[in-house]
């Protein structure tokens, strides 16, 4: 019995360091003018969300978009239903740039279109309130 406290100790903390990154996960920043910013990090194959991209509302967003990975990548957002191109552009190494866009409620999906990533989708876009 002794023995257990020490595990349990252990298996929480443990625990809480995995967890750490994924709670960390931030509400997206509405600024003063109504447009809500969402930061995205590219790196090799894969995007990853500073602000939590579940539950957006239809409107205006900033994606800003930083190259973590060393070699050119590429952004591009769609329309999630019609899959019409809303915004495209190259980011060299450590490069950083930002696509101003319309969030409706048909949704967006954005990829890479030079590093084969998948589309990330966000097909779940809530009427504006």
């Amino acid at each position: 019995m002794k023995i257990f406290k020490p595990l349990l100790f252990v298996f929480s903390l443990l625990s809480a360091l995995v967890l750490a990154p994924v709670a960390s996960a931030g509400t997206p920043q509405t600024n003063a003018d109504g447009v809500t910013v969402i930061h995205l990090d590219e790196y090799n194959g894969y995007f990853a969300a500073e602000e939590t991209i579940a539950g957006l509302k239809a409107g205006t967003y900033e994606f800003v978009v930083t190259n973590k990975s060393e070699k050119l990548v590429g952004f591009q957002i769609q329309n999630y239903k019609t899959h019409e191109t809303l915004e495209m552009f190259p980011l060299e190494p450590g490069e950083q740039k930002t696509a101003r866009v319309t969030v409706t409620e048909e949704g967006v999906r954005y990829r890479c279109p030079i590093n084969p990533t998948p589309w990330y989708d966000i097909d779940n876009v809530k009427p504006a309130s």
